[in-house]
């Protein structure tokens, strides 16, 4: 076996973790638990491909934006998810996701551990079509799953109609035709006291 293969085996066993990191979106078909980085991230793809025609921007590439949704989250495997509404986390979320960058992408080869790696950053940075693109449909899933669950992380952690705006705000300009979604969801569960 060569070191090339050792290493992209090692990964592949290591990224298993992330099955165990839980976030705090409820899997909306049967409520029964949390979903974990892993079943997030497959849905991000696959939302991110039945979407891709609402996409406002032109020259979006759909393949790196799944190449983005898989590797997205990888880094939560040792940093933890940091829940989007929770400032405190926030304070030191940039560190610790860099922390566990350093580490986990170290264990690829070079070539595919600096490829994830800009993958990664450039997800986060949103300075790209690709990434904003990304970054709506990441957003938009958890809202979903909020609206469909009797916003059951928003009333559970007091998120206001405020912060959920300012969070869902990518969507208003990488998928304008999905705004109004948001809007009248936001409407609604503010009218059922989904939250504050």
């Amino acid at each position: 076996m060569t070191e090339r293969l050792k290493k992209q085996l090692e990964f592949i066993i290591e990224i298993d973790k992330m099955k165990t990191v839980y976030r705090r979106a409820l899997i909306i078909h049967d409520r029964s638990r949390t979903e974990t980085d892993a079943e997030h991230s497959w849905h991000f793809a696959v939302a991110a491909l039945l979407l891709y025609e609402y996409a406002a921007e032109d020259g979006i590439e759909i393949e790196r934006v799944v190449r983005m949704a898989l590797v997205h989250d990888l880094v939560e495997i040792y940093a933890g998810d940091t829940f989007a509404y929770d400032t405190r986390g926030y304070s030191d979320k940039e560190e610790r996701e860099r922390n566990s960058a350093d580490k986990l992408f170290a264990i690829l080869p070079a070539d595919q551990a600096k490829e994830f790696r800009f993958l990664w950053e450039e997800f986060d940075a949103m300075e790209t079509a690709d990434s904003r693109y990304a970054a709506a449909i990441d957003r938009l899933l958890p809202f979903i799953s909020n609206a469909m669950t009797e916003g059951y992380a928003w009333k559970r952690f007091g998120v206001t109609e405020d912060q959920v705006m300012k969070r869902m705000a990518p969507i208003e300009s990488a998928l304008p035709a999905l705004w109004e979604f948001v809007a009248e969801t936001v409407r609604d569960a503010r009218g059922k006291g989904y939250m504050k």
